[in-house]
């Protein structure tokens, strides 16, 4: 489904490496007035659509501007867009947070925080804690160190990486782990975002994880919106999956066990600009409420409405449960 930004300045900019590399000095020193609109800003995927949208409608009920930049395309974009100041803010993942723009991994953080082999391994405790929370402080101070960004609440949903195939393929090859399919990856095909090959948390940590299985592995690069129908048409045996996606319950795919804990957990939170807090204090209280009501099967359900049969809009999917969950007035 297309979804077209009103801002699109930053697609196809030249960007600077994430992490340590003086991005806050580019941050407008001045605060945001009162009338100066919070622009909510997404990356170009379903989900954030669906979230972004719920901001918007939030903040847009209890009376503060607000400015649609939602499809600002993947991750290094819309973060570059945050740091600029050309979006006040937009909803991040954890995991993506922590191995994407800091660079950092599990292993960074410690002999505590080594998952357990599961898709869902953001649960697992850890000392202190869980993994979960221990990623979500990490992130959650070296945004504020680095960026001046604050971390608002996070939801318990957890859209993990993940790889999945077809109920047929798991059932005729007996593959139901990462490390099987390590076995036979060189002779199969994934369908996954362009990104996926230089990132961490894609093929670069599949292959450091799982060793050389991953080496000779065939990348079809598509866009995030048609990743499943390349597996569904055969063009691919592998998708990568994430955790919330409507798809895998849909389309009966069996998520494949990630048995030596490659991914981190994924919560998502929305990330924000300082001054937009100091300017509009009631944000966190508008959507944490909201964040923290989205759990894995409340976000796969909305995912399937969009991607889904019904084909339903994401704007209106956002407003019905919004509605139906008493944070916005019908």
């Amino acid at each position: 489904m297309l979804m077209v930004s009103r801002r699109t300045l930053l697609k196809g900019a030249a960007l600077a490496p994430l992490a340590g590399t003086g991005l806050l000095a580019l941050r407008p020193a001045s605060g945001l007035a009162q009338d100066t609109p919070v622009i909510v800003g997404s990356k170009d995927f379903t989900e954030q659509f669906i979230v972004g949208h719920m901001y918007l409608q939030l903040l847009e009920q209890a009376g503060i501007p607000t400015e649609d930049s939602l499809n600002l395309g993947g991750t290094q974009i819309a973060h570059q867009a945050l740091v600029n100041g050309d979006i006040t803010l937009y909803p991040e993942y954890t995991g993506t947070a922590l191995t994407e723009v800091l660079g950092l991994s599990l292993e960074s953080l410690g002999d505590t925080a080594t998952p357990a082999a599961s898709p869902t391994a953001g649960a697992t405790p850890v000392a202190g804690g869980n993994l979960s929370q221990l990623v979500y402080d990490t992130v959650k101070a070296e945004y504020e160190a680095q960026f001046g960004l604050v971390w608002l609440e996070r939801t318990p949903a957890n859209n993990t990486q993940a790889l999945a195939v077809k109920r047929s393929f798991s059932e005729e090859t007996g593959i139901t782990t990462i490390s099987q399919l390590a076995e036979q990856a060189g002779e199969l095909t994934i369908s996954a975002p362009a990104d996926f090959p230089e990132r961490e948390d894609g093929l670069l940590g599949l292959q450091r994880v799982y060793d050389a299985g991953f080496a000779d592995i065939e990348v079809l690069p598509v866009a995030p919106g048609l990743k499943y129908q390349a597996l569904l048409d055969d063009q691919a045996q592998v998708v990568l999956a994430f955790g919330t996606d409507g798809q895998i319950s849909g389309y009966d795919l069996v998520l494949l066990e990630d048995d030596r804990g490659l991914w981190p957990p994924y919560n998502l939170a929305p990330v924000v600009r300082q001054e937009a807090l100091d300017a509009y204090p009631q944000i966190p209280d508008l959507l944490n409420p909201v964040t923290t009501s989205l759990t894995d099967e409340v976000l796969s359900s909305l995912n399937w409405r969009v991607d889904g049969d019904e084909k339903a809009e994401p704007e209106e999917v956002a407003r019905t449960y919004l509605e139906e969950n008493g944070f916005l007035g019908s």
